[in-house]
């Protein structure tokens, strides 16, 4: 039998149990202001999926951060025109004084059971390292105003999160959510969140996604600024459309494998391991890492482990480490184990100094696993049970890893130098 749906459920349970008040204050509380993401009674305050209300926002980066970006969001009902109106300029959410617009295209999610609605526009033409304010319209009715920065040119300094595995448990996403929020408000220098992968326990479910959606919401901070999304696609993602329609087709090639380039000397290769690693996206790989061999640090990020902490090693090891060590990448960001990991530097099969460095395995809420910290390729690395996301600190000398727990905590921290290409 298929769960009722979540915002049905929702309401059914705050109208018995809480007053009109707490209810009304339910409805209409705007997310991501510091501590108030719950009622007092502990229900979740969030956007509500009515009519052509814009909810459930989300700000997607895929191959020119620094000149386009594309803002999605869900409505209740189809929407007959849906908007996003924008400005280098904060306007304080009235819609008649932002300079430009771009008209989103609207379809319906596939899904027998929730019968929403996606809202996708793509800006572009964009300044670098430019605050854009933004205001989102579905037939009149508006969100408030939010904002981003897009991402820089030339050799500039910056700061990325990574993570993946952000499904089954609702709370430690939700607190995991929170962390980043909380990472991104205390350092503006970061710019966006790479995921990994396995966002929802069933990909072909929207009521699932509706979940994540609505928390994902806690990622925007207190004055507005919403963290961009570089989406990997997960094993739990792996069948249906519904992928495609939350994240706007990353790629735009139907196999979600694509380069982000990050001002001129940062290279985020994002891979596909649910489809065969060899053939066309092999061949992907190395013209990207080929072409991009005078870019300074180069990373990868993908589901399945090479050289897991958990279970066995993902069609990657046999495609793309061979690649990985002949253009000489820097980091390997991997999910999908529910643990956290670094491993030693890897050549051949063997530790090296002047290896690749395998780090993540996911833990942006999923039910942490016990790392099998035996394993060779653990000697001068580290594994650990404990939800997780990794700070990513660029600058020209240093790339710094720092993998961070759910209280803020720094766990571990791994540096590495410019590599010779």
């Amino acid at each position: 039998m298929k769960r009722l749906n979540s915002h049905r459920a929702a309401l059914i349970v705050t109208a018995i149990a809480v007053s009109a008040a707490v209810l009304i204050g339910a409805l209409t509380a705007p997310p991501g202001l510091g501590a108030a993401d719950r009622n007092p009674d502990g229900s979740y305050v969030g956007t509500r999926v009515e009519g052509t209300t814009p909810a459930q926002w989300r700000l997607i980066w895929e191959e020119d951060p620094a000149h386009a970006a594309t803002v999605s969001w869900t409505t209740a009902e189809q929407p007959k025109k849906s908007t996003l109106v924008y400005d280098s300029e904060a306007r304080q959410g009235d819609v008649t004084k932002y300079r430009f617009h771009a008209d989103a295209t609207v379809g319906q999610y596939t899904d027998d059971e929730v019968r929403t609605w996606y809202n996708h526009a793509e800006i572009s033409g964009l300044k670098a390292s430019t605050t854009y304010w933004f205001v989102m319209v579905s037939d009149g009715a508006a969100s408030r105003e939010f904002h981003f920065v897009t991402g820089p040119e030339g050799d500039a300094d910056f700061k990325l999160l990574y993570g993946g595995d952000s499904r089954s448990d609702r709370d430690a996403r939700r607190t995991m959510n929170r962390r980043m929020r909380a990472l991104l408000e205390e350092d503006p220098e970061i710019l966006a969140l790479a995921h990994g992968g396995d966002y929802v326990a069933n990909g072909e479910e929207m009521e699932d996604w509706d979940e994540w959606l609505t928390d994902h919401e806690l990622t925007v901070t207190a004055d507005g600024r919403m963290l961009p999304v570089i989406p990997g696609r997960g094993n739990h993602e792996a069948g249906g459309p519904l992928y495609d329609q939350i994240f706007n087709t990353p790629g735009k090639k139907g196999g979600n494998f694509y380069r982000t380039l990050i001002g001129e000397q940062f290279l985020l290769v994002t891979l596909n391991s649910n489809i065969s690693a060899g053939g066309d996206q092999a061949d992907f790989l190395e013209t990207i890492l080929k072409d991009n061999s005078g870019v300074r640090w180069q990373c990868a990020n993908y589901h399945r482990p090479a050289y897991p902490a958990v279970k066995s090693p993902g069609s990657a090891l046999e495609h793309w480490v061979p690649l990985f060590e002949k253009y000489n990448l820097d980091v390997a960001f991997e999910s999908d184990g529910h643990t956290l990991k670094r491993t030693c530097p890897i050549r051949a099969g063997k530790k090296a100094d002047d290896g690749v460095v395998y780090i993540g395995e996911g833990g942006l809420g999923v039910k942490q696993r016990t790392p099998k910290d035996d394993r060779w390729y653990f000697e001068g690395g580290v594994t650990a049970s404990t939800l997780h996301v990794q700070k990513l600190t660029v600058t020209k000398s240093m790339l710094t890893v720092e993998s961070i727990t759910d209280a803020g905590k720094v766990y571990d921290t791994f540096e590495t130098k410019p590599r010779k290409r």
